[in-house]
Formats: C-alpha cells, structure tokens, sequence
C-alpha cells in the first residue's frame, strides 16, 4: 500500500491537498455498497470475449481467430440469439445463469485515440481528450459519497497509486500477492519511531504520516499471513482467482472499503491471439474463474457490490497477418453483482459490415463508457444528477436501457 515518502508529502503540500485524517481506531460505520472496477490494460478483443455469433461479417473478418459458432466444436456459449461468451469465460456462466453478469456492448470512448497511454488515461480521469485533468473520476467519486473519509475507502490492488484514485482525497494501494501482509521497513517499531518524531507535528507532513501508517495498519490486518512462494514476489500468469479470494477477504474484514480498483495486464494480442485457444483464452480464463471465486468469497456482500470490467478501447475488426487484431475502438464492458440485471446483452450493436464499421475498420461506439459509468454511480451509490455532473464534467447523461442495468 502508500506509504508517504518525504516527496510525496511535500508534493501534497505544494498542491494544497487536502489531508482526512484517520486513526486506525475510526468507527466503522453500517455495511455499505461497494463499487470494485477491473481494468484490462492492452486492449482486449471485445469481439472475440462477446462474440457476435449472428454475425457472418465477423467470420469473414476473422477466418482464423474467430471463436466458431455456439453447438460447433470449441464453440461460443450462447448469451441470446446474436451473442455468445468465449468458451474459456465458462467459468463465469453460473453468475450469467443467475442473472447477475451483464455486457454492454460497443461502448467506448469518444476520443479517437489509439495510443494506450491516452486512452487509459481518459478512461481513468473521466474526461476523454483531456490530459490536463489532474484528479481521477473515482477520487471525485469518493469524495461525492456522504460521510467521512478514511485513506482506505478507496483502495487499489497494485504497487502504486493509479491515476483513476489520484486526487485531492487520500486513498490507498496495496499489493496483493501472498506476501501482502509480510512486514515491511516501517513496521520495525525503532524505525517508525524516528519517523514519528520526525512527522509529530499536525502540519500536513505529519497527518499525511500518520494517515499512510493506520491505512497500512488497517489494510494489513485483515489479511492472513502466507509464506512467500519460492519465485518470491512473481505473480504467476494465471493469479487473478487467488487474488481475488484475498480481495473478498480484505472486503469481508473490513467493510469501510468502499471503491476497489484492479488492474490486470496482457490484453495486446497484435500476434497469436488465437480463437477457442490461445493467448487471449488463456488470460480470459482466469479471468472469469476469478470474477466467479470473488463473488462466491463475498458471499452475502455480494449484494452490496457491483464490480465493472472494462479496457482502454476494443480491437480492430478484421485480423491481421500475424494471426492477431490492431488497436481498434469500440469495446465490451462487464457488469457483475447481485443486484445487476443481468443475462443480458445491453447497448446498440451497430453491425460489422464495412459501411458499418468506424473508420472502415472498427467496431463503432454507440455508448459511451460514461453512460455507462453514471448509471451503476447513479443508481447502486445514490449520485444525483448534479454529483454525477461533477463526476463526468462535461457530460450528461440521458436516461436510456442503461437505467434497467441495476434493480
């Protein structure tokens, strides 16, 4: 998790941050709902992940890496009529059986960009073709809920602070591999007390000090302790269902945890994606056995959280020469919890024939990702019109379908 360091602190003083503090010993306040956001960094393939299976432009794009047709051999699983899952996202059918996995298709930003940097940055500060937004949208998000604010209602599963939780409200990461819990430097009392010495003050130095201290202190503590594996801190490629049982352990132990967020890397597949098989089937895999895992580890909380899948921007339609797809545009988001309407395919599907397709060669957005951003916001948080205005500047939502996404 942060831990403030000298330039981080004079940084936050520099900007006139302002500092919540929060003692470890901060009253827990009733069961709250829960908004967890996955990111998939690289692009993933939207239309290989929700496959337009009615589709017969999609095959003829794709005449090596299109996952076949549901009842074929390594066929899609059917979602409806047009769409089916790829076969390695099985592991998350039971939760679609139940109604409570949802997908909204050909959504996306309305910045062209195809640049990851730009695009991932848009996505995480919530103002597409902006680079000078300095805060994140679930920071602004944190600071729309009602209540008091702790550096560990917002946290982020990872080594570093992600631009999406950055902002003028403190927040916490912590990386989550076996080893999370193990001591660190500033455990060892004789060195946290000189740095307590040092930060005694209530300038901002000092209670961003000792914020970074009871956040690690409260995050730490609802993790079990695990020996170290023997390649040490190398998460193994398929982690994602370890680690979101360690999530759903964190979130049961402590309920002040309001927004997660994840990232997940390896969704450039411009080689060897593959169709039924191959790369992206094997990263999709644990993907949707860990969605399932979180859910199961939750158990009752489970109706308190809604956890959305999302990625920088979809991929090109046709496949290219070696066996893979380009950066593209339009994409699939997940949407996942137990009060999600789901077993349903939501948004507009604007086709795949050439005419169809943006810029001749994407699939085309006709939802954007805010939309569906401020309807989960608005409707599993409680944000009014007026916070989801500040939440998404520049955008207003118009109610649609999406309303229904949510009971």
């Amino acid at each position: 998790m942060t831990v403030f360091n000298r330039r981080d602190l004079l940084r936050l003083v520099a900007s006139g941050a302002t500092i919540a503090f929060a003692a470890p010993g901060r009253a827990a306040e009733p069961a709250a709902k829960r908004l967890v956001v996955v990111m998939l960094r690289g692009a993933v393939d939207g239309l290989n992940t929700v496959v337009p299976c009615g589709e017969d432009a999609y095959y003829e794009a794709r005449p090596t890496i299109a996952v076949p047709r549901p009842g074929a051999e390594g066929g899609a699983i059917a979602l409806d009529d047009h769409f089916g899952l790829h076969p390695a996202l099985a592991g998350a059918m039971p939760l679609w059986r139940e109604k409570q996995l949802a997908f909204v298709h050909a959504t996306g930003s309305p910045d062209p960009t195809r640049s990851h940097f730009d695009a991932q940055l848009f996505l995480e500060n919530g103002t597409p073709g902006k680079h000078g937004t300095a805060d994140g949208w679930m920071n602004r998000l944190l600071a729309a809920l009602p209540g008091s604010h702790g550096p560990t209602d917002a946290v982020a599963i990872g080594p570093t602070l992600p631009q999406i939780l950055r902002g003028t409200l403190a927040a916490s990461n912590l990386p989550l591999g076996p080893a999370a819990a193990k001591p660190i430097a500033i455990d060892k009392p004789e060195l946290a007390g000189l740095f307590d010495r040092l930060y005694a003050g209530d300038d901002a130095l000092g209670r961003a000090w000792r914020q970074g201290r009871a956040a690690r202190a409260e995050l730490v503590a609802g993790l079990p302790q695990e020996e170290m594996p023997p390649d040490g801190n190398a998460a193994p490629a398929n982690a994602f269902p370890a680690q979101a049982g360690r999530l759903a352990h964190l979130l049961t132990h402590d309920p002040r945890i309001r927004l997660v967020f994840v990232a997940l890397g390896g969704w450039d597949t411009h080689v060897r994606q593959g169709n039924q098989t191959g790369q992206l089937a094997d990263r999709l895999r644990p993907l949707g056995e860990g969605l399932a895992a979180f859910a199961q580890a939750l158990g009752q909380e489970w109706n308190d959280t809604v956890v959305v899948v999302m990625s920088e921007f979809g991929r090109t339609v046709r496949e290219n020469g070696d066996g893979g797809t380009d950066h593209g545009h339009g994409n699939a988001i997940w949407l996942a919890g137990g009060t999600v309407n789901g077993g349903r395919v939501y948004g507009e599907w604007p086709g795949l024939a050439t005419a169809q397709l943006y810029e001749g060669r994407d699939l085309a957005v006709t939802t954007d990702y805010r939309a569906v951003l401020a309807a989960v916001t608005g409707r599993h948080l409680g944000l009014s019109d007026r916070a989801l205005a500040q939440l998404f500047p520049g955008f207003s939502p118009t109610h649609s379908e999406l309303d229904k996404l949510l009971a």
